[in-house]
């Protein structure tokens, strides 16, 4: 039972942190790490999830639900900051889990970030595939239905066209593969990659905000905050509850910074800077966007859309705009899809290095320094997620995932601060325990909001993952088989 709870000594993580001659290659400073969090962040939940949340659960109140699912960020963004300056190392989440609360509950942490990393990124290559079908249709291309939707999926177009019954997702499969050969080539390509995707987003947010904003309708938010139709989920204050759970999505990004420790120049000065200041201007960014969005247009009207913003966007009368607002986006859509499977590779990297997943997936590139065959691994796994299940599913499940890992963080930060409250750290939370309980409280309501089919998924893809723990990490674990003996 012990070896079940054994942890990662804290001079283990700093030698690993320190030993960058064999490992991963560090090219980050700290424009490009909070360059990494925005690219991360402003994606999917911005450009698709506002309208879902808006038109389901909160109404025009959504933007009530960015700044709750903001709030609860916050207290874990702080939490991971000061994690992030202490043990630089890659694997997040994972990693601290492991230096403070012991294997096991490291190994569930692990895995429970597979929800939030490559279904993320399966998530956005869906939404990224309906914004290139809605611009390959102003130019006239129609592209076979059958690789373009799910097979349960069903899809409406801005010129009323129903696009259902099919096979694949071909071109979120194609987006999928492009940026995994990406991220093989090597992290500083990748980074270049992905500031230019942000210049590019951030400009086109700033756009849609100052052009809509004088278009605004008044009456679009009347009511505001929508009245109950007896469904938990759906409006009032419980809706705009569950609201915020849905939109959290859009705040994955900040702890994906965090798996780039090890390629961060600085990451001591560099990781609180890339978590904390991505977060801060991605919030004030949304609550605006989302502000001005159900002010164009009329919430319900958001039901069933592929492309909530484009639609919103076009009350503006700016037609001109339209087919470089949906370029734009797309380039959003690429970043973040980006960051996600980088993030993700690095996880599974630093859990392979610890004997908990075969050696395949800790392999360097001997030229790139990059963990290639981890990234090739993925990019099938996301392809065929993103391929054969529709968004929606994705994205609730991509919730529940994330907010599991922030409770974990929080909790891993109280056990340090009592356990080696010595140790130096170049960030501190403040107003600990505070902080860190009131991120668990806010994290543990936006879970208990999401449906109850996001639990039983949770469950199942656990309970999946604890047989894989118990069949191979517990034998070949490195460090419960050095403290055995």
């Amino acid at each position: 039972m012990s070896k079940l709870f054994a942890k990662k000594p804290m001079s283990l993580l700093l030698s690993e942190a320190s030993d960058s001659e064999k490992g991963l290659k560090r090219t980050l400073g700290s424009g490009a790490l909070i360059a990494l969090g925005i690219g991360a962040i402003i994606g999917a939940g911005l450009f698709s999830l506002t309208g879902i949340a808006a038109a389901e659960n909160a109404g025009p109140a959504v933007t009530i639900s960015f700044m709750l699912a903001a709030f609860g960020c916050a207290f874990a963004g702080l939490c991971y900051a000061e994690f992030a300056s202490m043990i630089p190392v890659a694997g997040s989440a994972y990693t601290y889990s492991y230096a403070t609360m012991g294997e096991f509950i490291a190994w569930i942490i692990g895995w429970d970030l597979v929800l939030e990393y490559a279904l993320g990124a399966a998530t956005v290559a869906v939404s990224w595939s309906r914004y290139l079908l809605e611009f390959l249709h102003k130019f006239g291309i129609h592209l076979p239905h059958q690789l373009v939707v799910s097979p349960w999926e069903t899809l409406k177009m801005s010129d009323g066209t129903i696009v259902s019954g099919g096979l694949f997702n071909l071109p979120a499969v194609i987006i999928v593969i492009l940026l995994s050969l990406l991220l093989i080539k090597g992290t500083k390509e990748s980074a270049g990659m992905n500031n230019f995707l942000v210049i590019l987003k951030v400009s086109v947010v700033l756009l849609f905000i100052i052009l809509g904003w004088s278009h605004i309708d008044p009456a679009n938010y009347e009511p505001y905050i929508p009245a109950n139709t007896g469904k938990y989920e759906h409006f009032g204050w419980t809706g705009i509850a569950t609201g915020a759970a849905v939109v959290f999505f859009a705040f994955v990004g900040f702890d994906a910074v965090s798996t780039a420790a090890q390629e961060a120049k600085n990451p001591q000065k560099g990781m609180p800077m890339g978590i904390l200041g991505s977060l801060v201007i991605c919030t004030v960014l949304y609550v605006l966007f989302a502000h001005v969005m159900t002010g164009l247009l009329n919430y319900k009207l958001f039901a069933g859309d592929a492309k909530p913003a484009a639609t919103a966007f076009a009350q503006t009368g700016y037609d001109f705009l339209q087919t470089g607002l949906i370029v734009a986006i797309l380039a959003g859509y690429t970043s973040v899809i980006l960051v996600m499977l980088l993030g993700q590779s690095r996880v599974f990297y630093s859990m392979s290095k610890d004997g908990l997943l075969p050696k395949f997936f800790s392999e360097v590139h001997p030229k790139f320094r990059t963990p290639w065959k981890t990234n090739a691994f993925f990019m099938v796994f996301v392809s065929l997620f993103s391929g054969l299940v529709p968004v929606s599913d994705l994205g609730h499940m991509v919730s529940i995932g994330t907010l599991f890992a922030f409770v974990l963080v929080c909790v891993g930060v109280m056990i340090m601060r009592k356990r080696m409250p010595e140790l130096p750290r170049a960030f501190k939370t403040p107003l600990v325990p505070f902080v860190p309980i009131m991120g668990i409280i806010v994290c543990v309501y936006l879970m208990y909001s999401l449906p109850i089919e996001s639990w039983a998924r949770l469950a199942i893809w656990l309970g999946l993952g604890l047989l894989i723990y118990f069949t191979y990490g517990k034998k070949n674990s490195r460090i419960s088989n050095q403290q055995g003996q």
